[in-house]
């Protein structure tokens, strides 16, 4: 059996949905305070099933779901072979998928040996987010054969996007820091967490507050560029994901404002997790639709300094 480049491309878009599925479903066993329900792994209680008990079965379902994820993530890498035309660069990205999916289980079990120290949870969502990174690029390497799209001779405005890039990340790390202070710990009444703190009570509030800073720092960074890209002649599909970013954004300091006011619900905080992923994804589509520079442009570029050089 051969895949066509667009039965692949949707097989790549599956492995994305999975992935990004079960970042949801990880951040739902944390906020109903599951992360426990099976304090073992890979067992439950030392046995192949969880007993019949909310926090476990919630626990232990979201192990489950890593299943069919690790499917859909295989499948991306294997059928990457029998993609025709073959290209080696879907081959090796597909592989991360898999792989990334194996670490983050293998890593879900020291987190749960770990009794949910902060530490283990914000590395268990920090590799998530790569892998998602991982899926956002073979999505859109699959999507466009080489050279069908142009290289961009607007280098400030491709820097620009790409800098959204590393502040978004920042953002989300820093998010998951504010978590990891705050109240849901991902245990059950009564279990002792380990909990990010270095200043008492007022640990959460510190966090909070730099987060909802660097957010905003994010958010006027995104509608800057925005802004830019609306009198530059770049491709419209780099315009519309930053769009999408700056109204993601939007809704997600609307909610980050609402949640803090409420302290912290359970439903505003997994609206807010799927927001950052919702965001994290915008921002790697918007920094590859602003493609790659051309060389050409490159090397004029270095030939007018050296001439410049010369007759200085």
């Amino acid at each position: 059996m051969t895949l066509t480049p667009a039965q692949y491309t949707r097989v790549a878009y599956v492995a994305l949905g999975a992935l990004t599925l079960i970042v949801m479903t990880g951040a739902a066993v944390r906020l109903t305070g599951s992360g426990l329900g099976c304090p073992d792994w890979p067992s439950c209680y030392g046995k192949p099933y969880p007993p019949i008990n909310s926090h476990a079965l919630i626990e232990f379902s979201n192990r489950l779901i890593t299943g069919p994820v690790c499917i859909a993530a295989g499948l991306a890498w294997v059928l990457a072979y029998r993609r025709r035309p073959y290209r080696r660069d879907l081959m090796w990205l597909g592989a991360l998928l898999p792989l990334g999916v194996v670490a983050q289980a293998v890593l879900g079990g020291f987190t749960v040996r770990g009794a949910l120290d902060y530490g283990w949870v914000m590395a268990h969502f920090a590799l998530s987010i790569l892998i998602i990174a991982a899926a956002v690029t073979l999505v859109w390497r699959a999507s466009h054969e080489p050279g069908e799209r142009p290289r961009s001779f607007d280098r400030v405005s491709v820097w620009m996007v790409r800098a959204l890039v590393p502040l978004a990340a920042l953002t989300i790390v820093a998010g998951t820091a504010a978590t990891a202070a705050g109240p849901h710990a991902g245990g059950s009444p009564g279990q002792k967490i380990n909990r990010l703190t270095f200043d008492g009570r007022g640990t959460m509030d510190f966090v909070i507050h730099r987060h909802a800073e660097i957010g905003l720092v994010f958010g006027l960074a995104a509608v800057a560029v925005w802004w830019w890209l609306g009198r530059r002649p770049l491709d419209p599909p780099v315009h519309g994901a930053v769009t999408w970013i700056c109204c993601l954004m939007a809704a997600q300091g609307l909610v980050g404002i609402v949640q803090y006011e409420t302290r912290l619900p359970t439903e505003l905080v997994w609206v807010h997790v799927g927001l950052a992923c919702a965001v994290w994804i915008a921002t790697l589509w918007a920094a590859a639709a602003a493609g790659q520079l051309s060389p050409d442009r490159a090397r004029a570029e270095r030939g007018v300094g050296s001439a410049a050089k010369s007759l200085a």
